[in-house]
Parts: C-alpha cells; structure tokens; sequence
C-alpha cells in the first residue's frame, strides 16, 4: 500500500496525497535558448512528461521562465545551485517550483529570504540533497557520504524551512548506489510525512542507468514509497520519460497505451519477431486504450504464456495464430499481420 504523504501543488499538478504519481525530467538545453528549450520540452511532453526542470545558472535564465512557460503545458521547476538571488529571480519570473540543494545553499540568511519569496508566491521547494554535495560538516559528522549522512541533510534543511513556517515541501535524497539510495529513502520515509522525489543520481549512460534506476525506483515504488520520479540519464531525455513510463506501467501504477508482451525469441522462432515487435511498437504508440497485445514466436509461448493479453498473436509455419485472452481465434496470412493486428485493436 503506498504511503499517504501532504499533497502539494507543482502548478497545476498535484504531488503526493493520492494523486498518481508523477514523472519527471529536465531539460539539458541552456535555459536562456527560450526556442530550443520550449522545443524539447514539447517532446517531452508529447512522450508523457508531467512536470520540467529547468537548470537557472544565470539571470538570463531566470528572465526565459516567462516566456517558456507561455509555450508549454506542464509545470516548470527551477534548479538552483550555489547563488541564491538566482532562486528569488526565479520565482519572481514564474517558476512553479523550485529546487535547491542543501549542500551548496549554506547560508541561513539566504534561505530565509528563499523562503519567504516562496511562501509569498506560494511556490513549493524540493529539497534536493545529493550525495555528490554534502556539507562537509555533516560529511565528517557521520562518517562519510552514507545513508546516516544523506537522510541528516535532508532532516536539517527541511527543519531550516519548518523553522520559518514553510511545509510546501518536496525532497530528494539521491544518491549513484543503487543501495544507498533506497535505504536513505526508507529511512527519510519513516521520518517525514512529505512527498518524495525518487531517482538515482549520475546513474550513467542508457543501458546501466535503466537498469538502475528501474531497481532503485521500482524497489521503493512496489513498498509504496515514493510520489514523483526521474529517471536520470546520460542522453536525450526522452528516454528518461519513457524508461519512466515503463516503469510505472510494470508496477501498474499509471496507464500509458498498449502494453506489449512478446517473447524472447529462440530456435523455434522462424521470422524476423524483432523488427515484427519494433513495428508494432511503433504503429501503436499513439494508440490510448489500456490493453495489453501479446507477439510470440512460437504456438508454444502463445495462447498459453500470454492468455492475460487482450490480443494476441502466434507464428505457426506460414500462418499467424490469433488468440484472445488465451482462446485460439482465428488464423491470418504473416503478409497481414500488422495491418490485421492493428484492426482487431481498434475492435477492441
């Protein structure tokens, strides 16, 4: 059962409570390039992006939130790093959120005046602790860059806030091992009622950080921990939105389209299910409805080991087996087969 956390509002999406979780990514443009930055986040909101991250190093940056925000759907987040003005420019100039990190915001003057620009606004802040930027006090404290250490930082920013009378609170606690991370969020989950952000940090480039990231996110997610997430990887971020994506429909966490099964192919296999399964893939991606479609190989790894599909197909000699819901429905030359396929699911 998922954990109920305070439910807050990043723009118009709401975080945390019962309300789904969501998915996020940032954008690896130069924030000020209003044009190429509103380009990519279109995409990224094409693919199922909920909320944005835009990094604001310069005032520059803080100035294109407005007119960025004027071209998009999805709620903007702020990422701010060592110069606090660059926070209050960024919430002056209409972020919905912003992110700061406690190991590079030191200052409790500095974070007072945050807070207030933001309790004014009333704009959410993320606490966004990293195991790559903790103070060095705390560091020493506990030892080392650990689980202890991680969950301390977020403790004592989150208080810092508390302190001034400020709870539209988000946090992270990010770590690139894969284990520390997921201890470090069970543990700040026992001790704090806010929503959580859930990613690994420097996870690497597609193949590993997938990986990764799916066993630290999903591990938290299927023991109910966890209200938003981004996967983090070295690469265009449209695949952090779709390895997401996957992520919570295999959790059965959000609905996303058709959801394709199909086997791993062997020496039974006698076409090409690869480039059978990568077309598919592509002529059903804009297709909404929640079902699954099953492509096997073989009879024996059809009706058998996908009886949950919807709709299903098997390749047996010449002809492509059709089943549904486990029960054998009719047969279909391989010459049709996408284009049949395609019929039945809109019969569906």
């Amino acid at each position: 059962m998922r954990k109920h956390t305070k439910q807050i509002m990043v723009g118009s999406v709401p975080v945390g409570g019962n309300s789904p979780i969501t998915i996020q990514s940032m954008t690896n443009t130069n924030t000020s390039n209003i044009e190429e930055t509103v380009n990519q986040i279109i995409k990224l909101e094409d693919e199922g992006l909920d909320i944005i991250r835009c990094a604001v190093n310069s005032l520059d940056d803080a100035k294109a939130i407005v007119k960025i925000k004027d071209n998009i759907s999805v709620p903007l987040i702020a990422d701010i790093q060592f110069d606090y003005k660059l926070g209050l420019y960024a919430v002056e100039y209409g972020c919905d959120c912003l992110r700061i990190n406690p190991g590079n915001l030191k200052k409790e003057s500095e974070i007072k005046e945050i807070v207030n620009s933001c309790k004014r606004r009333k704009i959410p802040i993320r606490i966004g602790v990293n195991s790559g930027s903790i103070h060095k006090d705390i560091i020493e404290k506990y030892n080392g860059v650990n689980v202890e250490s991680l969950v301390a930082s977020a403790i004592l920013q989150t208080k810092m806030l508390e302190k001034y009378d400020f709870t539209d609170i988000k946090l992270s606690i990010k770590s690139s091992d894969v284990l520390t991370m997921i201890e470090s969020y069970k543990k700040l989950s026992s001790l704090v009622d806010y929503p959580l952000h859930l990613g690994v940090t420097e996870a690497g480039p597609f193949f590993s950080s997938s990986i990764k990231s799916s066993i630290g996110i999903g591990s938290l997610l299927s023991q109910g921990i966890g209200d938003t997430i981004r996967v983090s990887i070295t690469g265009d971020p449209l695949l952090e939105v779709k390895v997401g994506k996957e992520i919570l429909k295999s959790l059965k966490l959000r609905k996303f389209g058709v959801n394709i099964v199909s086997c791993p192919t062997c020496a039974r296999t006698n076409v090409d299910l690869i480039k059978i399964v990568n077309d598919v893939e592509e002529k059903v991606k804009g297709i909404k409805k929640d079902i699954t479609i099953a492509i096997m190989g073989c009879p024996v790894n059809g009706p058998g080991e996908a009886k949950e599909a919807d709709i299903g197909v098997a390749f047996s000699g010449e002809d492509s087996i059709f089943f549904k819901k486990g029960h054998f429905y009719k047969r279909c030359d391989k010459s049709r087969l996408i284009e049949q396929l395609l019929e039945e699911i809109n019969l569906l």
